[in-house]
């Protein structure tokens, strides 16, 4: 029950989040969409063997991260959930790239580069992803979604499903906390009894979203999600943009931790 309590309070803890009124924070969804995206597309565009390359984009989750003033704990935590998934398609990448390497006198498989490099990839992507939602919220990133032309239906079902999902974890944790307390001996749902808890859970839910919807309709719902009211493109927005554009491009085209190192190097030298 502890565990479907905390998934309460992750969910809305982002939302929490996204109402500061950091520098981040006012800044234009639309803008921090496009650069997700493009920060997206670069991490993707790296080859499997381009680790050092892939090092330069921390610097991005690094500086929203403290602008935003936005805890890291709790969004390392949510990072960690996706990781072990990775991990375990990566991990067979070493069983089937037969070619070596020497590294400090070890041998090792090319398979480990690319198992590192996705490793790297999907932390960066989650990370950036999970600051996005904390930094501009649901209701002003679909409102960024709609500015692209994203059919408003894709939005609506977005934007419910997202709801949907505090729907279900709240009905799962009320109907948890009755069944611990007629089997107070009973640690957890026993296996026999998964079968009806999960059905219920569904008739449940479906009936509360059901009211949820009545009550949508009686307030004037008619289909369209109701984003809230346009916002101007600012000084501001313009700069971050341009600003990041600038860097991922120049990440892009350049060796930016090679160029380092040679620069180190000549200074030592």
């Amino acid at each position: 029950m502890s565990s479907i309590g905390n998934s309460l309070y992750n969910l809305g803890h982002l939302d929490d989040l996204a109402r500061k009124q950091t520098i981040i924070h006012k800044l234009h969804p639309f803008v921090k969409l496009i650069v997700t995206l493009v920060f997206l597309t670069m991490v993707a565009s790296f080859g499997r063997y381009e680790i050092a390359r892939l090092l330069p984009l921390l610097f991005y989750p690094v500086i929203i991260i403290n602008l935003a003033e936005l805890p890291i704990a709790p969004i390392l935590k949510r990072i960690l959930i996706v990781e072990p998934f990775v991990i375990g398609i990566g991990i067979l990448n070493p069983l089937f790239e037969k070619q070596t390497f020497v590294l400090g006198g070890l041998t090792l498989s090319t398979g480990w580069i690319t198992f590192l490099s996705i490793f790297i990839k999907s932390i960066l992507t989650v990370f950036v992803v999970l600051l996005l939602v904390a930094t501009t919220g649901m209701d002003k990133l679909a409102a960024a979604l709609r500015m692209m032309k994203i059919p408003k239906l894709f939005i609506l079902q977005l934007l419910l499903t997202y709801r949907y999902i505090s729907v279900l974890l709240e009905e799962a944790q009320r109907m948890l906390r009755s069944y611990v307390l007629r089997s107070p001996l009973q640690k957890g749902v026993h296996i026999r009894d998964w079968g009806s808890f999960a059905g219920q859970l569904v008739l449940r839910t479906f009936d509360r979203a059901q009211r949820i919807y009545q009550a949508m309709c009686v307030r004037g719902f008619t289909g369209e999600y109701n984003t809230g009211e346009g916002m101007k493109l600012k000084i501001a927005d313009i700069l971050y943009l341009g600003g990041w554009m600038l860097f991922f491009a120049a990440v892009r085209l350049y060796d930016i931790p090679m160029l380092i190192g040679t620069l180190l190097t000549g200074v030592i030298k």
